[in-house]
Protein backbone atom coordinates (compact mmCIF):
# COMPACT_ATOMS: atom_id res chain seq x y z
CA UNK A 1 0.00 0.00 0.00
CA UNK A 2 1.41 3.10 -1.17
CA UNK A 3 0.64 5.79 1.31
CA UNK A 4 2.94 8.87 -0.32
CA UNK A 5 0.50 9.95 -3.02
CA UNK A 6 -2.19 10.97 -0.36
CA UNK A 7 0.65 12.38 2.11
CA UNK A 8 1.68 14.07 -0.79
CA UNK A 9 -1.37 15.70 -1.56
CA UNK A 10 -2.11 16.57 2.15
CA UNK A 11 1.04 18.52 2.84
CA UNK A 12 0.73 20.17 -0.18
CA UNK A 13 -2.28 22.05 1.00
CA UNK A 14 -0.57 24.80 3.01
CA UNK A 15 0.31 26.10 -0.60
CA UNK A 16 -3.66 26.39 -0.66
CA UNK A 17 -4.81 28.32 2.50
CA UNK A 18 -4.95 25.37 4.68
CA UNK A 19 -2.42 25.74 7.43
CA UNK A 20 -3.12 22.53 9.14
CA UNK A 21 -5.23 19.44 8.33
CA UNK A 22 -5.26 15.68 10.11
CA UNK A 23 -6.86 12.46 8.25
CA UNK A 24 -7.56 8.88 9.55
CA UNK A 25 -8.82 6.36 7.34
CA UNK A 26 -10.61 3.08 9.23
CA UNK A 27 -10.40 -0.38 7.19
CA UNK A 28 -12.61 -2.95 9.18
CA UNK A 29 -12.39 -1.33 12.24
CA UNK A 30 -8.42 -0.79 12.12
CA UNK A 31 -6.70 2.40 11.03
CA UNK A 32 -4.95 2.11 7.82
CA UNK A 33 -3.80 5.47 7.11
CA UNK A 34 -3.03 8.56 9.36
CA UNK A 35 -1.17 12.00 8.55
CA UNK A 36 -0.84 14.87 9.72
CA UNK A 37 0.15 18.08 8.31
CA UNK A 38 1.14 21.84 9.61
CA UNK A 39 0.33 23.36 12.72
CA UNK A 40 -1.65 23.56 15.74
CA UNK A 41 -1.18 27.14 15.97
CA UNK A 42 -1.35 30.26 13.77
CA UNK A 43 2.42 31.21 15.26
CA UNK A 44 3.18 27.79 13.80
CA UNK A 45 4.91 26.81 17.35
CA UNK A 46 2.70 23.40 17.60
CA UNK A 47 2.62 20.28 15.91
CA UNK A 48 -0.68 19.33 15.76
CA UNK A 49 -1.62 16.35 18.03
CA UNK A 50 -3.92 13.70 18.15
CA UNK A 51 -5.70 14.95 20.92
CA UNK A 52 -6.00 18.48 19.19
CA UNK A 53 -9.88 19.45 18.84
CA UNK A 54 -11.70 20.92 16.42
CA UNK A 55 -15.09 22.59 16.05
CA UNK A 56 -17.03 20.22 14.02
CA UNK A 57 -19.73 22.54 12.83
CA UNK A 58 -22.08 20.72 9.97
CA UNK A 59 -20.14 17.61 10.68
CA UNK A 60 -22.45 17.38 13.83
CA UNK A 61 -25.39 16.64 11.78
CA UNK A 62 -25.03 13.22 11.30
CA UNK A 63 -24.38 12.25 15.06
CA UNK A 64 -27.56 14.32 15.76
CA UNK A 65 -29.72 12.04 12.68
CA UNK A 66 -28.07 9.15 13.75
CA UNK A 67 -28.99 9.95 17.29
CA UNK A 68 -32.67 10.23 15.89
CA UNK A 69 -32.50 6.84 14.07
CA UNK A 70 -31.98 5.29 17.55
CA UNK A 71 -34.81 6.81 18.63
CA UNK A 72 -36.99 5.54 15.50
CA UNK A 73 -35.75 1.62 15.90
CA UNK A 74 -37.01 2.04 19.55
CA UNK A 75 -40.40 3.05 18.37
CA UNK A 76 -40.08 6.62 20.35
CA UNK A 77 -40.51 8.41 17.12
CA UNK A 78 -41.67 7.44 13.69
CA UNK A 79 -40.39 9.19 10.56
CA UNK A 80 -43.66 10.57 9.18
CA UNK A 81 -44.73 11.44 12.51
CA UNK A 82 -45.96 15.32 12.59
CA UNK A 83 -43.06 17.94 14.29
CA UNK A 84 -46.29 19.36 16.56
CA UNK A 85 -46.52 15.56 17.92
CA UNK A 86 -43.32 16.44 19.97
CA UNK A 87 -43.01 20.48 19.74
CA UNK A 88 -46.53 21.56 20.19
CA UNK A 89 -46.06 25.15 18.89
CA UNK A 90 -45.13 23.47 15.29
CA UNK A 91 -48.44 22.83 14.37
CA UNK A 92 -50.01 25.91 13.22
CA UNK A 93 -46.72 27.44 11.01
CA UNK A 94 -47.22 29.89 8.34
CA UNK A 95 -45.56 30.16 4.56
CA UNK A 96 -44.22 32.95 3.24
CA UNK A 97 -45.43 33.06 -0.74
CA UNK A 98 -45.78 35.81 -3.23
CA UNK A 99 -48.83 36.74 -2.06
CA UNK A 100 -48.08 36.97 1.42
CA UNK A 101 -47.35 35.07 4.81
CA UNK A 102 -50.25 32.43 4.69
CA UNK A 103 -50.87 29.09 7.22
CA UNK A 104 -48.71 26.31 6.06
CA UNK A 105 -51.28 23.28 4.19
CA UNK A 106 -48.61 21.10 4.88
CA UNK A 107 -47.93 19.17 7.65
CA UNK A 108 -43.98 19.44 8.78
CA UNK A 109 -42.67 15.84 9.23
CA UNK A 110 -40.06 14.19 10.97
CA UNK A 111 -38.40 12.65 7.93
CA UNK A 112 -39.00 16.68 6.76
CA UNK A 113 -36.72 17.83 9.03
CA UNK A 114 -33.93 14.54 8.27
CA UNK A 115 -34.03 15.36 4.76
CA UNK A 116 -33.99 19.23 4.69
CA UNK A 117 -37.27 19.20 3.21
CA UNK A 118 -39.08 21.37 6.04
CA UNK A 119 -39.29 24.66 4.35
CA UNK A 120 -36.61 26.25 7.39
CA UNK A 121 -33.85 28.53 6.66
CA UNK A 122 -30.46 29.44 8.25
CA UNK A 123 -31.46 32.59 9.07
CA UNK A 124 -29.37 32.81 12.66
CA UNK A 125 -30.91 36.54 12.98
CA UNK A 126 -34.43 35.48 13.02
CA UNK A 127 -36.57 38.12 15.00
CA UNK A 128 -37.76 35.74 17.03
CA UNK A 129 -34.35 34.46 18.15
CA UNK A 130 -32.73 37.75 18.65
CA UNK A 131 -36.09 38.87 20.44
CA UNK A 132 -35.41 35.91 22.89
CA UNK A 133 -31.64 36.12 23.36
CA UNK A 134 -32.18 39.49 24.40
CA UNK A 135 -35.13 38.47 26.87
CA UNK A 136 -33.13 35.93 28.51
CA UNK A 137 -29.13 37.88 28.21
CA UNK A 138 -28.38 34.84 25.64
CA UNK A 139 -29.15 32.14 28.06
CA UNK A 140 -32.00 30.84 26.14
CA UNK A 141 -31.92 26.83 26.17
CA UNK A 142 -31.94 24.58 22.81
CA UNK A 143 -36.12 23.69 23.32
CA UNK A 144 -36.20 27.85 23.76
CA UNK A 145 -34.63 28.82 20.75
CA UNK A 146 -36.17 26.10 18.62
CA UNK A 147 -39.64 27.22 20.26
CA UNK A 148 -39.10 30.99 19.27
CA UNK A 149 -38.19 29.59 15.79
CA UNK A 150 -41.58 28.26 15.17
CA UNK A 151 -42.92 31.89 15.14
CA UNK A 152 -40.89 32.83 12.11
CA UNK A 153 -42.41 31.80 8.64
CA UNK A 154 -41.39 28.84 6.17
CA UNK A 155 -39.46 29.75 2.96
CA UNK A 156 -42.00 27.29 1.67
CA UNK A 157 -44.87 24.33 1.96
CA UNK A 158 -42.97 21.58 3.94
CA UNK A 159 -42.23 18.73 1.84
CA UNK A 160 -41.92 20.80 -1.66
CA UNK A 161 -38.36 21.43 -1.41
CA UNK A 162 -34.51 21.01 -0.20
CA UNK A 163 -32.89 23.84 1.85
CA UNK A 164 -29.91 23.49 4.10
CA UNK A 165 -31.66 25.14 7.31
CA UNK A 166 -31.76 24.71 11.05
CA UNK A 167 -33.58 21.58 10.49
CA UNK A 168 -31.04 19.45 12.39
CA UNK A 169 -31.33 21.97 15.08
CA UNK A 170 -34.94 20.89 15.53
CA UNK A 171 -34.14 17.41 15.72
CA UNK A 172 -32.21 18.31 18.55
CA UNK A 173 -35.26 19.63 20.56
CA UNK A 174 -36.99 16.57 19.56
CA UNK A 175 -34.69 14.27 20.85
CA UNK A 176 -34.55 16.00 24.03
CA UNK A 177 -38.55 15.47 24.33
CA UNK A 178 -38.29 11.97 23.87
CA UNK A 179 -35.76 11.22 25.65
CA UNK A 180 -35.98 13.58 28.42
CA UNK A 181 -32.14 14.14 28.69
CA UNK A 182 -30.31 17.30 27.49
CA UNK A 183 -28.81 16.69 23.57
CA UNK A 184 -25.63 16.05 24.94
CA UNK A 185 -26.18 14.11 27.73
CA UNK A 186 -28.56 11.82 25.07
CA UNK A 187 -25.45 11.22 22.43
CA UNK A 188 -23.18 11.24 25.49
CA UNK A 189 -25.41 7.81 26.97
CA UNK A 190 -26.07 6.72 23.04
CA UNK A 191 -23.36 7.44 21.20
CA UNK A 192 -19.88 8.97 22.88
CA UNK A 193 -19.82 6.46 26.06
CA UNK A 194 -20.46 3.23 24.20
CA UNK A 195 -17.77 4.09 21.58
CA UNK A 196 -15.29 5.19 23.69
CA UNK A 197 -15.11 8.85 22.27
CA UNK A 198 -14.39 10.94 25.65
CA UNK A 199 -13.20 13.93 24.23
CA UNK A 200 -16.48 14.64 22.41
CA UNK A 201 -19.63 17.00 22.91
CA UNK A 202 -21.58 20.34 23.18
CA UNK A 203 -19.22 21.73 26.06
CA UNK A 204 -16.07 24.01 25.70
CA UNK A 205 -14.19 22.78 28.27
CA UNK A 206 -11.08 23.93 29.66
CA UNK A 207 -8.83 21.18 27.65
CA UNK A 208 -11.04 21.17 24.86
CA UNK A 209 -10.22 25.42 24.73
CA UNK A 210 -6.52 24.81 25.34
CA UNK A 211 -6.02 21.94 22.75
CA UNK A 212 -8.18 23.62 19.79
CA UNK A 213 -6.64 23.95 16.72
CA UNK A 214 -6.32 27.65 15.42
CA UNK A 215 -9.05 28.51 13.49
CA UNK A 216 -8.96 31.11 10.59
CA UNK A 217 -11.30 32.65 7.58
CA UNK A 218 -10.23 32.41 3.78
CA UNK A 219 -9.64 35.40 2.19
CA UNK A 220 -10.84 34.81 -1.47
CA UNK A 221 -8.97 38.27 -2.80
CA UNK A 222 -5.41 37.58 -1.35
CA UNK A 223 -6.61 33.15 -1.59
CA UNK A 224 -4.95 33.57 2.08
CA UNK A 225 -6.13 32.25 5.89
CA UNK A 226 -6.58 34.93 8.19
CA UNK A 227 -7.19 33.60 12.12
CA UNK A 228 -10.16 34.67 13.68
CA UNK A 229 -11.17 33.62 17.22
CA UNK A 230 -11.83 29.90 18.12
CA UNK A 231 -15.71 30.94 18.28
CA UNK A 232 -18.70 28.92 16.59
CA UNK A 233 -21.57 31.61 15.29
CA UNK A 234 -24.09 28.92 15.37
CA UNK A 235 -24.19 28.31 19.03
CA UNK A 236 -26.99 30.83 19.66
CA UNK A 237 -26.48 31.28 23.79
CA UNK A 238 -24.26 30.03 26.21
CA UNK A 239 -26.63 27.17 26.85
CA UNK A 240 -27.80 25.88 23.13
CA UNK A 241 -26.79 22.76 22.21
CA UNK A 242 -26.98 22.95 18.45
CA UNK A 243 -27.73 19.47 16.90
CA UNK A 244 -26.76 21.32 13.46
CA UNK A 245 -23.19 22.76 14.08
CA UNK A 246 -22.67 22.78 18.12
CA UNK A 247 -20.28 19.68 18.61
CA UNK A 248 -16.28 20.23 19.68
CA UNK A 249 -14.34 16.76 18.80
CA UNK A 250 -10.96 15.35 17.88
CA UNK A 251 -9.66 13.54 14.60
CA UNK A 252 -9.63 10.27 16.73
CA UNK A 253 -13.09 10.20 18.31
CA UNK A 254 -14.95 10.72 15.49
CA UNK A 255 -13.58 8.27 13.52
CA UNK A 256 -14.52 5.83 16.02
CA UNK A 257 -18.28 6.71 15.33
CA UNK A 258 -17.89 6.54 11.33
CA UNK A 259 -16.16 3.13 12.00
CA UNK A 260 -19.46 1.74 13.47
CA UNK A 261 -21.80 3.14 11.19
CA UNK A 262 -19.47 1.72 8.00
CA UNK A 263 -19.27 -1.77 9.92
CA UNK A 264 -23.33 -2.46 10.18
CA UNK A 265 -23.72 -0.31 12.59
CA UNK A 266 -21.41 -2.07 15.21
CA UNK A 267 -18.21 -0.87 16.70
CA UNK A 268 -14.61 -2.44 17.11
CA UNK A 269 -15.86 -3.63 20.81
CA UNK A 270 -19.07 -4.77 19.94
CA UNK A 271 -21.73 -1.72 20.92
CA UNK A 272 -24.41 -1.78 17.89
CA UNK A 273 -25.15 1.96 17.49
CA UNK A 274 -27.78 1.22 14.60
CA UNK A 275 -28.75 -1.95 12.60
CA UNK A 276 -27.97 -2.30 9.07
CA UNK A 277 -31.46 -1.68 7.88
CA UNK A 278 -31.44 1.83 9.87
CA UNK A 279 -28.43 2.62 8.23
CA UNK A 280 -29.41 1.68 4.95
CA UNK A 281 -32.59 3.71 5.21
CA UNK A 282 -30.00 6.98 6.28
CA UNK A 283 -28.64 6.67 3.06
CA UNK A 284 -31.79 6.45 0.78
CA UNK A 285 -32.04 9.06 -1.65
CA UNK A 286 -35.12 10.58 0.15
CA UNK A 287 -35.40 13.88 -2.72
CA UNK A 288 -37.57 14.55 -5.63
CA UNK A 289 -37.40 15.65 -8.58
CA UNK A 290 -37.56 19.52 -7.88
CA UNK A 291 -35.58 18.69 -4.31
CA UNK A 292 -33.15 17.43 -6.06
CA UNK A 293 -32.41 20.59 -8.53
CA UNK A 294 -32.22 22.67 -4.98
CA UNK A 295 -29.85 20.29 -3.58
CA UNK A 296 -27.90 20.32 -6.89
CA UNK A 297 -27.05 23.85 -6.21
CA UNK A 298 -24.67 22.84 -3.44
CA UNK A 299 -22.72 20.84 -6.50
CA UNK A 300 -22.66 17.78 -4.85
CA UNK A 301 -22.32 16.04 -8.12
CA UNK A 302 -23.42 12.89 -8.56
CA UNK A 303 -24.99 12.64 -4.96
CA UNK A 304 -28.30 13.34 -3.68
CA UNK A 305 -29.91 13.97 0.23
CA UNK A 306 -30.92 11.05 2.49
CA UNK A 307 -32.00 11.77 6.42
CA UNK A 308 -29.37 13.50 7.29
CA UNK A 309 -26.45 12.88 4.80
CA UNK A 310 -25.65 12.98 1.44
CA UNK A 311 -25.53 9.60 -0.59
CA UNK A 312 -24.02 8.65 -3.79
CA UNK A 313 -26.91 7.75 -6.08
CA UNK A 314 -24.99 8.24 -9.66
CA UNK A 315 -20.93 6.91 -9.45
CA UNK A 316 -20.39 7.64 -13.37
CA UNK A 317 -21.85 11.43 -12.92
CA UNK A 318 -19.62 11.73 -9.73
CA UNK A 319 -16.73 10.51 -11.34
CA UNK A 320 -15.68 9.09 -7.89
CA UNK A 321 -13.66 6.12 -6.99
CA UNK A 322 -16.49 5.17 -4.04
CA UNK A 323 -19.62 3.21 -4.37
CA UNK A 324 -22.82 3.54 -5.01
CA UNK A 325 -24.55 4.66 -1.29
CA UNK A 326 -21.53 6.04 -0.41
CA UNK A 327 -22.90 8.38 2.47
CA UNK A 328 -21.26 11.41 5.16
CA UNK A 329 -21.45 15.07 5.34
CA UNK A 330 -18.92 18.14 6.15
CA UNK A 331 -18.56 21.46 7.95
CA UNK A 332 -17.93 24.77 7.98
CA UNK A 333 -14.50 24.54 8.99
CA UNK A 334 -13.81 22.01 6.29
CA UNK A 335 -14.28 18.82 8.03
CA UNK A 336 -15.39 15.80 5.93
CA UNK A 337 -17.05 12.55 6.49
CA UNK A 338 -17.37 9.52 4.40
CA UNK A 339 -19.10 6.03 5.43
CA UNK A 340 -18.49 2.82 3.25
CA UNK A 341 -20.76 0.04 4.05
CA UNK A 342 -19.69 -2.02 1.26
CA UNK A 343 -15.90 -2.01 1.72
CA UNK A 344 -16.83 -1.63 6.04
CA UNK A 345 -14.66 1.90 5.50
CA UNK A 346 -14.28 5.42 6.85
CA UNK A 347 -12.38 8.58 6.61
CA UNK A 348 -12.57 11.86 8.32
CA UNK A 349 -10.78 14.53 7.42
CA UNK A 350 -10.54 17.62 9.79
CA UNK A 351 -9.11 21.05 9.25
CA UNK A 352 -9.91 24.79 10.49
CA UNK A 353 -10.53 26.80 7.72
CA UNK A 354 -13.98 28.17 7.57
CA UNK A 355 -15.25 29.64 4.04
CA UNK A 356 -12.58 27.86 2.25
CA UNK A 357 -14.23 26.61 -1.19
CA UNK A 358 -11.22 24.79 -2.14
CA UNK A 359 -12.16 22.25 0.77
CA UNK A 360 -15.05 20.77 -0.98
CA UNK A 361 -14.53 21.63 -4.68
CA UNK A 362 -11.15 19.96 -4.37
CA UNK A 363 -9.95 18.31 -1.31
CA UNK A 364 -12.79 16.03 0.05
CA UNK A 365 -13.20 14.67 -3.41
CA UNK A 366 -9.15 14.38 -3.87
CA UNK A 367 -8.83 12.56 -0.19
CA UNK A 368 -11.44 10.07 -1.17
CA UNK A 369 -10.85 9.08 -4.57
CA UNK A 370 -6.62 8.86 -2.89
CA UNK A 371 -7.91 6.79 -0.35
CA UNK A 372 -9.39 4.14 -2.98
CA UNK A 373 -6.55 4.13 -5.05
CA UNK A 374 -4.08 3.65 -2.21
CA UNK A 375 -6.52 0.78 -1.06
CA UNK A 376 -6.31 -0.91 -4.09
CA UNK A 377 -10.62 -0.59 -3.76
Amino acid sequence: MNQKILKGFLDSLEGHGIPACDCVVYKDHKPVFRHRAGFADAAKTKPLTEGNTYLLYSATKVITCTAVMQLVEKGSIHLDDPVYKYLPEYENLKVRKDTGIEPAKNIMTIRHLLSMQSGLNYNLAAPSITKLLEDTNRQASTRQIIKALAEEPLDFEPGTRYQYSLSHDVLGAVIEVVSGRKLGEYMEENIFGPLGMKNTGFQLTADRKANMVDQFQYNADTMTPVPVQNKNVYILSDKYESGGAGLISTVDDYILFLDAMCNEGVSADGYKLLSKETIDLMREDQLHEVSRKDFDMMGKVGYSYGLGVRTMVDKDKSGAKSPLGEFGWDGAAGAYALIDVENHLAIFYAMHVLGCGYAYAVVHPKIRDLTYEMLGI
